[in-house]
């Protein structure tokens, strides 16, 4: 049986003031577009939640469309998803404030039996499987999730202490490169022939093609960033040597 919406707010809240509006909150806009037949509950939650959002509605009828997205089957992994999919159109300031909702919303933490247990409870994006694929290419453990594929593939990189990826260069006739968004943890960055950089939740690193540099964790500490790869013509990789042990520790890397 499809499950019938009904709701009561706008008259036990506006009823005598504006019943109008109440009848128009409560019969039309629940009692029939949410009933309507078209599309699920679920697209309608999800629909719903990116509205707000790209309207700069952050208040608790968001956390409310949020808690419904959640209560129709809209999973941890399908909201990052989303709201990182609606922040490549809308704006960063918007999906920041919206992660900030949904990460109380879909507070399911991990049972910590690990290291890595205990850092999942801190980040709102998964951490992923181990990055096989590209574990030549690194020192130490990193991992691998992707949260969207369009308009720009992104992916949540996740770096275990002391953990870096080789130098190397993001190759383009025109456009490419990389930017990256830190998203949990402590990590550093550096360019070739300059100071490496300390990262932190919240700090973007914009890197231009044909820049030799490296990325990754703190000795001390796991780190996280998602890895957007900017459009661009003839686009490629060349990974270069190895972040030594003396160039780690020399630059600062192990404070």
């Amino acid at each position: 049986m499809t499950e019938k919406i009904v709701q009561t707010a706008g008259r036990k809240q506006l009823g005598d003031f504006a019943p109008m509006f109440a009848h128009l909150n409560d019969d039309v806009l629940f009692g029939e577009v949410w009933n309507e037949d078209a599309l699920d509950i679920k697209t309608k939650c999800v629909v719903t939640v990116v509205s707000l959002m790209a309207s700069g509605v952050t208040d608790s009828s968001l956390v409310y469309h949020l808690e419904n997205a959640k209560a129709r089957g809209v999973t941890k992994d399908e909201i990052a998803a989303i709201i990182t999919h609606a922040t490549m159109y809308v704006g960063w300031p918007k999906g920041w404030a919206v992660f900030r909702l949904a990460k109380d919303v879909w507070n399911e933490p991990t049972a910590e039996r690990t290291e890595k247990d205990k850092y999942q409870n801190t980040i709102f994006f998964p951490i992923g499987e181990p990055n096989d694929g590209f574990a030549k290419y690194f020192i130490g453990q990193s991992y691998l999730a992707p949260i969207s594929t369009e308009p720009i593939p992104i992916f949540n990189v996740t770096f275990e202490p002391g953990c870096r990826n080789n130098w190397h260069i993001h190759h383009a006739k025109s456009g490419g490169g990389q930017m990256l968004i830190c998203v949990g943890g402590r990590g550093w960055y550096q360019q070739w022939d300059e100071e490496a950089i300390a990262l932190r939740p919240g700090d973007i690193v914009s890197i231009a093609a044909g820049v030799k540099h490296w990325h990754g964790a703190a000795a001390d500490s796991w780190f996280s960033h998602l890895a957007l790869e900017i459009p661009g013509e003839e686009r490629s990789n060349q990974w270069l040597e190895p972040v030594s042990r003396e160039h780690y520790a020399h630059t600062g890397m192990t404070t």
